[in-house]
């Protein structure tokens, strides 16, 4: 795979077609909105769906965690569908996750839906995590702020054209100052770039990184235009 590099604050990140940002110099991998154990909180409300969404994101993000060796992961928040998903996963795709985070740190942030750190799994909780002049939250903050940030919550997606049509898919979205993490479950759906509470943070607009096989694919987003107010008849 083919990663592609940003500079935000100083820093070179390299955006990974795979959906994680690698932070080189910090040795430093970070992924949002895992969902774990999504198919099975749905399932205890009545509303069944097929029950391997953990094992297949676990089947794309160990490989990963082998290739870059980071000493630190970032878990962006949202690592789990709710506070008690970490004690419904099974016990063999514990002890995979728990194998791979030996001799590394892991930091999970808290999200809206996991505000808890996951009971059993080694690393430590944090409300937010800072990295030189680079915070990654969960949920980004609106405006303009010193420094910058790595988000995630908002699930990005973006359409792009091609000769077959327009192709949608999960993306970063990045400016100066912010990088929007795709989510990477298997079991999260995604929110277009245009929709104004993704738009509202890029008023000058942005760069979305679409994910792919082997690349990115990317192009820039236009500033969301306010909406004219409409004339009053007469």
């Amino acid at each position: 795979m083919s990663a592609a590099p940003i500079h935000i604050a100083g820093e070179r990140l390299m955006l990974d077609p795979a959906g994680v940002l690698h932070w080189p110099a910090r040795r430093l991998l970070c992924v949002a909105d895992l969902h774990l154990e999504k198919g099975s909180a749905f399932a205890a409300r009545g509303q069944l769906v097929p029950p391997y969404d953990t094992r297949e994101t676990l089947s794309r993000l160990l490989p990963l965690l082998r290739r870059y060796r980071p000493q630190r992961v970032v878990f962006l928040g949202d690592s789990f569908h709710d506070d008690e998903g970490a004690a419904r996963v099974a016990a063999s795709e514990r002890a995979a996750l728990v194998h791979a985070l030996a001799g590394l740190e892991a930091v999970w942030v808290a999200g809206n839906h996991d505000p808890s750190a996951p009971a059993g799994l080694p690393g430590l909780a944090a409300e937010a995590w800072t990295e030189g002049r680079i915070v990654f939250r969960h949920v980004p903050v609106p405006g303009r702020f010193a420094g910058a940030e790595i988000a995630g919550h908002l699930h990005p997606k973006a359409a792009a054209p091609t000769r077959a049509g327009s192709v949608t898919r999960a993306c970063f979205l990045a400016d100066g100052q912010r990088v929007l993490m795709p989510a990477f479950g298997a079991y999260t759906g995604g929110l277009d770039v245009g929709d104004a509470a993704i738009a509202t943070l890029f008023p000058r607009g942005g760069r979305a990184f679409l994910l792919g096989a082997e690349r990115l694919y990317s192009f820039p987003v236009q500033p969301r235009r306010p909406r004219m107010p409409a004339l009053a008849g007469g």
